[in-house]
């Protein structure tokens, strides 16, 4: 199966890549992201090791039941050949109701069908008050995909 756009990326690829996979994440179901990665596709998350496709969806199945109301921005930091670096930035709240921003960097590294082979994430977590947020948008059909008018990274300081 094929998931364009194909490495060796050019920015435009390279800037949808990163935006179909916001979007991937943001709809918050596992089925649907675990198929943009490889069957063996090896992961670091913070200090979790996750190979393949399985193993990918029960990591973020728990991974979103522990982190509600999930809302996710990425953005573009670097790419050359099958590589492309992002920086990140989502909020969530835990079962408390405590809200946390959490910011990252990914690197990823594809195979020629465009699958994702290889996710290495470092992450940092910070504790924020509700009236903090910033990545507000409504809920839609779509999983809660950021509307295109709402600001990125830059634009809001992250």
């Amino acid at each position: 199966m094929s998931r364009p756009p194909l490495p060796p990326f050019d920015r435009d690829g390279a800037l949808l890549k990163v935006r179909l996979a916001e979007d991937g994440w943001n709809s918050r179901d596992p089925a649907r992201v675990v198929l943009a990665y490889t069957p063996d596709s090896l992961w670091r998350n913070r200090s979790t090791f996750v190979t393949g496709r399985a193993a990918i969806t029960d990591f973020l199945a728990a991974k979103w039941q522990r982190e509600q109301d999930y809302r996710l921005v990425k953005g573009l930091w670097a790419f050359a050949d099958n590589r492309i670096a992002v920086r990140f930035a989502y909020e969530w709240h835990d079962a408390d109701g405590q809200w946390w921003r959490s910011y990252g960097n990914e690197n990823w590294e594809f195979a020629d069908n465009g699958e994702m082979q290889r996710r290495i994430a470092s992450i940092n977590d910070v504790a924020i008050a509700a009236a903090d947020r910033r990545l507000l948008w409504p809920r839609d059909d779509q999983g809660d995909r950021r509307p295109d008018d709402h600001p990125g990274l830059e634009e809001l300081g992250l």
